[in-house]
């Protein structure tokens, strides 16, 4: 859980919230460019979810499996559906949607890391 995907996950999606911050601020609301960047932001934590659920197949299991699908499913549900929200909110707080779902991100990679440590997996 702690390769090079969850460190390109965080940095990706800090990097895509600070714009997302930036444009809400300039009062922009979330173009093109920023739906799909978002779109890819949840293929990428997509594909960390699958790798994380290919090494609960193989054996490694955290002590507390329950919490740490529960934080799959949220890391892997949670940038579409801030995706989705924006999309209803075509003016400046869709931005801050975006921005908000890109700064959660990393903090549930960090969490979903920290819960596989305990146990090593």
């Amino acid at each position: 859980m702690n390769g090079p995907l969850s460190v390109a996950t965080i940095v990706v999606a800090l990097l895509l919230a600070a714009w997302f911050f930036l444009r809400c601020a300039l009062d922009r609301p979330p173009s093109r460019f920023d739906l799909l960047a978002m779109a890819a932001l949840s293929a990428l934590a997509a594909v960390l979810v699958l790798v994380a659920v290919i090494g609960l197949v193989d054996g490694s299991r955290p002590s507390d499996t329950t919490t740490f699908a529960g934080y799959l499913v949220t890391t892997v549900a949670f940038a579409p559906a801030a995706l989705w929200l924006a999309k209803l909110e075509p003016t400046r707080w869709g931005s801050l949607i975006l921005g908000v779902g890109a700064v959660v991100l990393p903090v549930l990679v960090l969490r979903l890391q920290q819960i596989a440590s305990v146990t090593g997996a």
